[in-house]
């Protein structure tokens, strides 16, 4: 099974799109269709706020990837957060999301990132498995708290 990322572009809106609704819905996410179009698509347009990669054939993809970009002092430049990765449930436990966490901020390091940033559920053993498999760890003494407007 092929990781390979491609840099999402409007071109391939209808392939993506039913990929985060299907994330969505497994997640308990309620979004709408148009919630989903709106968020999505500025990113398929080249906002420098983040990007949307498919992962696998960009014909077929298999999942895809959401990063974030801001800026840290503390890390000393572009950080980035993974919004949302979602592996097709038929082809999950292949190594996929592995090669992905470990390929992607390989690529965005060479374009200035700094540090990249997730959040995973204290009860999603697996998951945390595999964040930490791939390089991500716990901060010692932080928190990631949320405030919503």
């Amino acid at each position: 099974m092929s990781a390979a990322l491609t840099l999402a572009n409007l071109n391939h809106f209808d392939r993506l799109l039913p990929l985060v609704a299907a994330f969505h819905a497994e997640a308990g996410i309620e979004t709408s269709e148009q919630q989903r179009a709106d968020g999505i698509t500025p990113l398929l347009e080249g906002s420098p706020h983040g990007a949307a990669y498919l992962i696998g054939p960009p014909r077929a993809p298999i999942g895809y990837i959401v990063v974030s970009f801001g800026w840290s002092l503390e890390f000393g430049g572009m950080d980035g957060f993974v919004d949302e990765l979602f592996i097709r449930p038929g082809v999950r436990g292949r190594g996929v999301a592995s090669e992905v966490l470990i390929a992607l901020p390989r690529a965005l390091a060479d374009v200035g990132l700094k540090a990249l940033h997730l959040e995973v559920s204290k009860e999603n053993a697996g998951a945390q498995r595999l964040y930490t498999r791939a390089g991500f760890g716990l901060r010692t003494g932080y928190h990631l708290m949320t405030r919503t407007f």
